[in-house]
């Protein structure tokens, strides 16, 4: 793959990874305690706030209008901006009002260059590269991401929230400015369609897509909370969690890929598939602190083969249809955090079990799906379009 490495869109992707990783990350690392502490708001102005924060991904669609403007490289760039200058932003406006406006700035960033990096990877890397392309982007992310909390961890005694804000959003804002000016692009790449597409060939995409959106919010809203609640994890006992996940993804993220290349993503996605399966009802009915800990491990590990998903549509999708498909996907896979906290939480209240019962049948429904996985199917007329 060292050819790939040598590639301007690679090296140009791998920059603003970097960026977004650390936005987002250093965004999570300071946003409860900047929002207790300094804008003084509850728990029901910071389950707002959250609420807020995945508008964006619901509006990824929008991102298919927008390249009929500017070019996808440079919404990459332009997204990466954002994120800074909303992190940048954040601490001179310690209010509801404030957090709203500057959570809604960095999340369109970072929401939109996630859409975009999805899609010029699988426009500008082949099938047998792709999946590698993925893994190494993931695991690039998992290391940044124990270099800003631990930076966060230093400097969090020396400098107040503000300071920090602006210095790492003036980073990541310096960044995507950098990425104003270089040219990563290929005359070769196919062009892509600039309006909403939907396929009905791309169907299992679409419902894949769906049901990992719904996953990831059990795992976002309820694992921790059952480590917290049930088993009285600390913060530092989550946060060492938190490094040995990263720790573990910077290595395994690229085996992954290098799995999908030579097994396939039906075999990948079913491993992961029945996996969950298990590890949910573990979830439901261990009374073990450490069986908790090590599942909460095992969950974040599998979140890496959810990469196949995006290189099985590349395998049975148009190439010109790569840009509108991904926008499209990534605003499916938020649908389920607009209502799936809110009934998840209703359940944990009558039995905290029920959640994650609910996960394991949605991780059966989703093994079953993957079967029918073909990554060599016949060609369909592009009169599918509605």
């Amino acid at each position: 793959m060292d050819h790939v490495k040598k590639t301007p869109m690679y090296l140009y992707l791998v920059v603003l990874t970097i960026a977004s990783t650390v936005g987002l990350q250093a965004w999570t690392t300071l946003f409860n305690n900047f929002a207790v502490e300094v804008a003084r708001l509850n728990g029901a102005g910071i389950g707002a706030i959250q609420s807020i924060r995945e508008i964006p991904g619901l509006l990824a669609l929008l991102a298919i209008f927008i390249i009929r403007f500017i070019p996808e490289h440079r919404l990459s760039a332009l997204s990466i901006l954002l994120l800074g200058l909303g992190i940048a932003a954040t601490g001179w406006f310690p209010s509801f009002t404030g957090l709203a406006l500057t959570t809604l700035v960095m999340s369109f960033g970072f929401h939109y260059y996630e859409t975009t990096n999805m899609s010029l990877t699988l426009q500008y890397f082949d099938k047998t590269t792709s999946p590698w392309v993925f893994g190494k982007l993931r695991s690039i992310s998992a290391a940044s991401s124990i270099v800003v909390g631990v930076f966060i961890f230093f400097i969090a005694s020396v400098l107040d929230f503000t300071r920090m804000y602006l210095i790492i959003g003036g980073l990541i804002a310096a960044v995507g400015l950098w990425g104003f000016t270089r040219r990563p692009t290929s005359a070769d790449i196919v062009p892509q369609r600039k309006r909403m597409i939907f396929r009905k060939r791309y169907g299992l995409y679409y419902f894949l897509t769906f049901m990992a959106g719904a996953r990831r919010q059990i795992f976002i809203a309820f694992s921790v909370l059952l480590l917290v609640q049930k088993f009285g994890y600390s913060v530092q006992a989550v946060t060492f969690l938190f490094v040995i996940n990263n720790a573990i993804n910077y290595f395994l993220s690229p085996t992954i890929g290098r799995a999908i290349i030579r097994f396939g993503e039906r075999k990948v996605l079913s491993l992961e598939y029945a996996s969950l399966i298990a590890v949910f009802l573990a979830y439901a009915f261990t009374d073990s602190k450490w069986v908790a800990g090590g599942l909460y491990i095992l969950d974040h590990i599998f979140f890496n083969f959810g990469m196949a998903i995006n290189t099985f549509f590349q395998k049975v999708g148009d190439p010109g249809d790569v840009a509108p498909t991904i926008a499209v996907g990534f605003t499916i896979n938020h649908i389920a955090a607009v209502f799936l906290p809110a009934i998840g939480g209703y359940f944990w209240i009558v039995d905290y079990r029920i959640p994650f019962i609910a996960g394991a049948v949605m991780a059966l429904i989703s093994l079953t799906a993957v079967q029918q996985i073909r990554t060599s199917p016949k060609s369909t007329a592009s009169t599918d379009s509605l």
